[in-house]
């Protein structure tokens, strides 16, 4: 039992799942003189397209001080100290000089949905605009022969300068020869190790391009599997939930603009600006889940006070996003906050292993005796040796629960 509890102990207190947000000043100096350097580069460079920011702006009905608060918004997001604010505004005016190719393979093109859906132009939108997207074959005007010379032309004119975006899963067993693309009948493996071999890195969008996603799970008729998995010698970025969060997908280009370089990444490749938070951690409903407080059965008293949904199958201590932060569709709501527990779609295999409404296997929650006055870790950890897998250690109030414990308090 004792190593079991160490080896949970030790996967949720990883380096790898941390966020090191502070990292000294000579760090960020040498940073920020980096970026500087990356920045007169790129402004250097011919613009692809002739879209200018501030006209876009303009004409979107946008003014100068909403997009230095966007700014400064995604400077925190990005875990930049407020001093690269003005680098960060600049990285955006510039991103006309990035072309981008987007491809779509096993997929539904529901990161394309939510790249593009919404009320109105957003400042997120309007960065978008300005990267050139030199071929993304739901969107663009040309189709067939047309496209594909496109795209060459694309490879061609960029090698090794473009972001290639991939959408969907790669079928690599049975199904790799039923999944064709263009009059030639290449398959989508040869394709994508085709356009990925020019490009500067790839971007693995949403659930199925990073882990398989829904085609994985099982039985996996088409063998499928994610971008990393056949993308080899190319610095590769995942960026998975079903859908990927349009606010990560410009973070990352951003951070590329910004930097010259993919940002710091997690064991599975993600973005650690947008993948380094356990939901758990930042949910509206952590409170209830310390005081013991969970909905027992949807439409119950629990849930209409907006209760704990871990008994219900949420999946938020296993998962991790920071969609509890940056949230969707405007950052007006996100899955928990309308009711309905996290399914783990960031996590690998999560079909399989976590889309289901109930907690996980053996899990036997009980409410903590005492509610908050047991320590966090203590609760926490005792969840975990119940349900055989993870609950997440509050660090905030870890940190409280500790200061009270040095001070001999209760």
């Amino acid at each position: 039992m004792a190593e079991r509890i160490d080896g949970v102990r030790k996967l949720f207190t990883s380096k790898s799942a941390r966020v090191d947000t502070n990292r000294g000043d000579l760090y960020y100096q040498q940073l920020f003189d980096t970026c500087r350097a990356r920045l007169d580069a790129l402004r250097e460079q011919p613009a692809v397209n002739r879209l200018d920011f501030d006209s876009l702006l303009t004409d979107e009905g946008q003014d100068r001080r909403e997009f230095m608060k966007w700014v400064s918004a995604v400077t925190a997001m990005l875990m930049l100290p407020p001093m690269f604010t003005p680098l960060v505004a600049e990285a955006a005016e510039l991103m006309n000089r990035l072309p981008v190719v987007w491809l779509e393979l096993q997929d539904c093109a529901g990161n394309s949905e939510a790249l593009l859906r919404s009320d109105g132009p957003k400042i997120d939108e309007i960065v978008l605009d300005i990267i050139s997207l030199e071929f993304h074959e739901s969107l663009m005007a040309p189709s067939g022969h047309q496209a594909e010379k496109q795209l060459e032309d694309a490879m061609e004119h960029f090698k090794g300068n473009y972001l290639l975006f991939v959408e969907g899963s790669i079928p690599v067993g049975a199904g790799r020869d039923w999944c064709t693309i263009g009059a030639s009948g290449e398959t989508f493996l040869d394709h994508l190790n085709r356009v990925a071999e020019n490009a500067a890195a790839v971007v693995a969008v949403g659930a199925c391009a990073t882990f398989g996603g829904i085609p994985a799970a099982a039985p996996n008729p088409t063998g499928a599997v994610g971008v990393m998995d056949v993308v080899k010698g190319k610095p590769v970025i995942n960026i998975p939930a079903c859908p990927a969060n349009p606010a990560n997908m410009v973070g990352v280009v951003l951070h590329y603009a910004l930097t010259g370089q993919v940002p710091e990444l997690d064991s599975l490749l993600r973005p650690k600006f947008a993948f380094g938070y356990r939901i758990h951690d930042n949910c509206e409903r952590r409170a209830h889940f310390d005081a013991g407080e969970y909905v027992e059965e949807w439409g119950d008293e629990g849930a209409k006070n907006n209760f704990c949904l871990y008994k219900m199958g949420c999946k938020g201590p296993m998962t991790f996003n920071n969609c509890s932060i940056v949230r969707y569709n405007e950052g007006v709501n996100w899955p928990i906050g309308v009711g309905r527990g996290c399914i783990g779609c960031s996590e690998p295999d999560f079909w399989d292993k976590y889309a289901y409404e109930r907690p996980m296997a053996n899990a036997n929650i009980k409410a903590p005796t005492g509610g908050v006055e047991k320590t966090v870790d203590q609760f926490g950890l005792g969840l975990l040796t119940a349900a055989g897998i993870g609950i997440g250690i509050h660090a905030v109030a870890s940190a409280v629960a500790g200061k009270r414990e040095e001070g001999g308090e209760g």
